[in-house]
């Protein structure tokens, strides 16, 4: 079901007036989880008795979700209404499958996106690859599934782009230059170049400056128009502007290509009616991805997910640029943003 206006801006002032009120939530969320074995970098709010990365189920089913409506929301890459457009089908066949009305949100920022699970208005989400760290740990999300095709999940690479008529042949003519990175918590766009590229002798913010474009859109056309001498992207999203005529694979050159990542979590809240989680799941994997989606996402079904597993690459690569992924360093990446 499509969010009418009325409804978007009500459901976008109630996710502000959450977010202001987390700060007592927490409070209250520690009384009651003062009882919790083990926590590691979770928020005080959640608990991981299992050790598995994620929060636990709430131990009283009293504290259990049911919503008549369940809100979506994809991670905010390029131009939000083009995957609204492109989740129509699942919306629908989900609305169906697990017999609740659905609601696609268009989040504007990573940690809207994060806020908006941590507050109970967001169900369910596709986190990008580095967000899903925070979405995780403070919002107590929990990654269930991934994009692939019967050869396995989908990956993403890190890509340094130049434009195509630039002077710049080697990653180490960009010493000196002005270079876009996505966000402070995106991995491709930012985490994985501190971690990769130094030891190929550039590293950011020393060698070259770095400058946040806020989106990986808005680093490629920042490159394409000349306000960058390059920047760092991901894979998909060049490839996926690319297909739809946004940009040409020919306007640029690509000095450096990464190892894949895994590339968005699909996620439920933590708190979730179990019954209602299982059947979300066998919806999820039941799901054939047509090929208008496909061709605008990538993959053509959704395969299982482990964070603790599956994500172990991407947490590394952050801990290794220097990033926290407790409250205190998800506090500091959006202090970096204002």
């Amino acid at each position: 079901m499509k969010m009418s206006l009325k409804n978007a801006r009500a459901f976008g002032r109630s996710v502000v007036v959450c977010a202001l009120l987390g700060a007592a939530l927490g409070s209250t969320a520690l009384v009651a989880q003062d009882n919790c074995p083990y926590r590691g970098e979770l928020d005080e709010m959640y608990c991981d008795a299992n050790k598995d990365m994620v929060a636990d189920a709430p131990t009283d089913p009293k504290k259990f979700r049911d919503p008549n409506t369940l809100v979506f929301a994809f991670t905010p890459v390029e131009d939000p209404s083009v995957y609204e457009k492109l989740f129509q089908p699942f919306m629908g066949y989900l609305s169906q499958c697990v017999g609740k009305k659905t609601m696609f949100f268009a989040v504007q920022s990573n940690s809207a996106q994060i806020e908006a699970m941590r507050s109970g208005r967001l169900h369910l989400a596709a986190f990008s690859t580095g967000p899903t760290n925070f979405a995780v740990n403070i919002a107590g999300a929990v990654p269930f599934a991934i994009r692939g095709t019967a050869k396995g999940p989908e990956g993403v690479s890190v890509q340094m782009i130049v434009r195509k008529d630039s002077p710049y042949k080697k990653l180490a003519d960009l010493k000196g230059k002005k270079i876009a990175h996505a966000s402070p918590s995106s991995n491709s766009g930012n985490l994985a170049p501190r971690a990769l590229f130094p030891p190929l002798g550039l590293t950011p913010d020393k060698d070259y400056q770095v400058v946040y474009s806020g989106k990986h859109d808005q680093s490629i056309l920042g490159v394409k128009s000349g306000d960058y001498d390059a920047a760092p992207v991901a894979s998909d999203v060049l490839q996926h502007m690319i297909e739809r005529g946004v940009v040409k694979a020919d306007d640029f050159t690509t000095l450096y290509t990464s190892a894949l990542f895994p590339t968005d979590s699909y996620a439920y809240a933590h708190d979730l009616e179990p019954k209602l989680v299982e059947k979300i799941k066998a919806c999820f994997f039941d799901y054939k991805i047509p090929p208008e989606m496909a061709k605008g996402l990538g993959g053509d079904r959704f395969l299982p997910a482990d964070y603790k597993k599956d994500w172990e690459l991407v947490r590394q690569v952050a801990v290794s640029a220097g990033q926290s992924l407790s409250r205190a360093g998800y506090d500091a990446e959006r202090a970096k943003k204002k």
